[in-house]
């Protein structure tokens, strides 16, 4: 898989509408919520974020919300976060990376 390909969304939630996962997403992650998750995908603009717990939901750290220096995360890293905000029109979770530690291995 080439590194910088938009990441596939899984049909993990058999039975619930994008509606539904995306109101469950929000329920569960609002405005400064930790997160955690694997490295999905990678653009020149940030990464692409597979939550913990919630298999539908996508989350972005974009690069201006990356700490200074950090370079983006390999594809399957675990990483950590903060909740920065959400994208209603493509039902994706904003994220600040964290500072030392961002990397779970």
């Amino acid at each position: 898989m080439d590194e910088y390909n938009w990441p596939a969304r899984r049909p993990d939630v058999p039975g619930q509408s994008s509606e539904e996962v995306w109101t469950a997403t929000l329920a569960v992650l609002p405005l400064g919520a930790s997160v955690a998750g694997e490295v999905i995908g990678r653009q020149p603009f940030g990464i692409f974020i597979r939550v913990d717990g919630l298999p539908n939901a996508v989350a972005l750290a974009e690069i201006i919300a990356m700490p200074e220096g950090m370079g983006l995360p390999i594809l399957g890293a675990r990483i950590r976060g903060e909740v920065i905000g959400h994208a209603e029109h493509n039902h994706q979770v904003r994220v600040r990376l964290h500072g030392s530690g961002t990397a779970l291995g």
